[in-house]
């Protein structure tokens, strides 16, 4: 399970503060994404939400934040440009280097890419850059208001609707927008680069795509995301795109947190720690590898079961197992069975402190199975029976005798 995001506030290229998001994936990063979003856009768009979760999932974690004047940042988005972006990019870096690493990979959609391929060389840690839908030359955004831009000429600027929201827009943007290159930038570029774009997106066609990825230096990358518009409103784009980025971002990205590689089986079941905080192991079990560890309020990372939980896992796996091997032998129909397990310890019921809260506690294990469709009245307490001679059940109510040895490396 992840833990909660971080909200944090930094101050950006207009010494306001801006509001930023860190999503932390389970257990220690690997590395650290900032994520730029599209213009007039939030830190909180539902496909930047889907895109950092996806990372997060790699081991990444990820700040993304809201330009001046946008979301919950302060500030006046009518006296920001493009080179105010490129600059809140950068003290959003410097905040991430102080208070935890500096971002290896910057991810940007649309005008937010082009600002990650514009700022990518005034961050010395950065080794990976990713670009969803981002326009080749930055003055494509003056097409947004192609119908305003006379009125802004003549009278320095006009509020304008774009995907129905009201913003002031200055000359000084569109003068702005037209003193950069993205692809002069692209062909300068020592980062690896993925450039990711719908084909049918009628925002940024295509072609601009094309035009970055030309311009890059090698190691770069193009995919196709087929089907997905320009906002990747489709969870199964977002999810697509992150997961894409992740697997290429592995092969540039720097371990800031190596774990101890999970040994090789040599007991049928090994548990070994990974080197990475007080709790987390790894479990082999056979061919099969995960994770244990225990709950962030106990000091883990939360990256996977707790050893309780696994001990409540083996007997709702046992369960169900023995009800299903019980009704195939006796060619009885079961629906599809479900095991609640929950673990908690308890006073002994013959304790003669019990009422006093002192005492013994006993562990005490309460086990809800549900069967879908719903077996018949009468089949109930028969299946409660069977479930009771799981063979987990008896060795958890039965006496087990557990030896040890201690063994040098």
């Amino acid at each position: 399970m992840r833990p909660p995001p971080q909200r944090v506030t930094f101050p950006g290229s207009a010494g306001a503060l801006l509001a930023g998001r860190l999503d932390l994936p389970a257990g220690p990063p690997r590395a650290y994404a900032l994520l730029a979003h599209c213009f007039t856009c939030s830190k909180d768009l539902v496909a930047a939400g889907r895109i950092a979760a996806g990372l997060n999932a790699h081991g990444i974690a990820v700040l993304r934040f809201d330009f001046t004047g946008l979301g919950s940042s302060d500030g006046d988005f009518a006296n920001t440009d493009f080179s105010s972006n490129i600059s809140d990019l950068r003290h959003a870096a410097d905040w991430m280097r102080t208070h935890h690493r500096a971002p290896q990979l910057l991810v940007g959609h649309s005008l937010g890419g082009a600002a990650a391929v514009a700022v990518a060389a005034d961050i010395p840690e950065v080794r990976a850059v990713a670009t969803l839908g981002a326009p080749a030359d930055v003055a494509h955004v003056v097409r947004l208001f192609d119908d305003d831009a006379e009125a802004i000429e003549r009278d320095g600027c006009a509020i304008v609707e774009i995907g129905g929201r009201s913003f002031t827009i200055r000359q000084q943007l569109i003068d702005d927008l037209a003193r950069h290159s993205v692809e002069a930038r692209a062909g300068t570029m020592r980062a690896a680069l993925l450039v990711m774009h719908a084909p049918g997106d009628n925002v940024v066609s295509v072609e601009h795509a094309a035009r970055i990825f030309g311009a890059a230096r090698h190691p770069k990358s193009f995919i196709a995301l087929d089907g997905a518009d320009h906002l990747l409103t489709r969870a199964d784009d977002a999810v697509y795109a992150a997961s894409i980025i992740g697997c290429w971002a592995d092969r540039f990205l720097v371990d800031e947190h190596p774990r101890e590689a999970p040994p090789s089986s040599s007991a049928p079941v090994l548990v070994a720690e990974t080197g990475q905080g007080m709790f987390l192991n790894h479990v082999v079990v056979g061919e099969h590898r995960f994770l244990a560890d225990e709950p962030v309020e106990v000091g883990g990372f939360d990256a996977g079961p707790s050893p309780y939980d696994l001990l409540g896992a083996a007997l709702g796996a046992c369960t169900s197992m023995t009800l299903r091997m019980y009704s195939e032998r006796k060619g009885k129909v079961l629906g599809r069975i479900a095991v609640e397990v929950r673990h908690e310890k308890t006073h002994a019921i013959d304790c003669d402190q019990c009422v006093s809260g002192a005492g013994p506690l006993i562990d005490h294990f309460e086990r809800r199975i549900t069967i879908d469709p719903a077996p018949l009245p009468e089949d109930r307490e028969a299946l409660a029976r069977i479930a009771d001679r799981c063979p987990v059940h008896r060795t958890l109510e039965g006496v087990a005798h557990i030896s040890t040895v201690v063994d040098g490396a």
